[in-house]
């Protein structure tokens, strides 16, 4: 989850950045898990299985710029990665029944 305890205007933090990636990566292992290429979720011709950077290509970037008008990730909040996040976990989880939580330490320290 995102650390909702900073300001909302203040940048994004370090660890925010690390926990944004690691959930990019999280959520392309769990789309591939369940079968969900890029073919099949993008509706292309061709397979190919979901990276880290491919989530935050077309998935995260593509909802990032709809909903706030902002290119780079550099760019966001803390309130704004929420909410981006936010859109992009409900449309995944109603379409294709898929959700990652937003990496924390305290899910991190739980997982392990």
């Amino acid at each position: 989850m995102v650390d909702r305890d900073h300001d909302p205007g203040q940048r994004r933090t370090l660890r925010q950045n690390a926990a944004m990636h690691l959930m990019f990566n999280m959520l392309a292992d769990e789309l591939n898990t369940h079968g969900f290429d890029m073919k099949r979720t993008l509706k292309a011709d061709i397979d190919i299985p979901w990276t880290g950077d491919t989530v935050k290509s077309f998935l995260w970037k593509p909802v990032q710029k709809a909903q706030l008008s902002k290119e780079s990730t550099t760019q966001l909040t803390t309130k704004e990665i929420d909410a981006v996040y936010d859109t992009l976990n409900r449309y995944l989880g109603e379409k294709l029944g898929i959700h990652v939580d937003f990496p924390s330490i305290e899910s991190l320290i739980n997982k392990n």
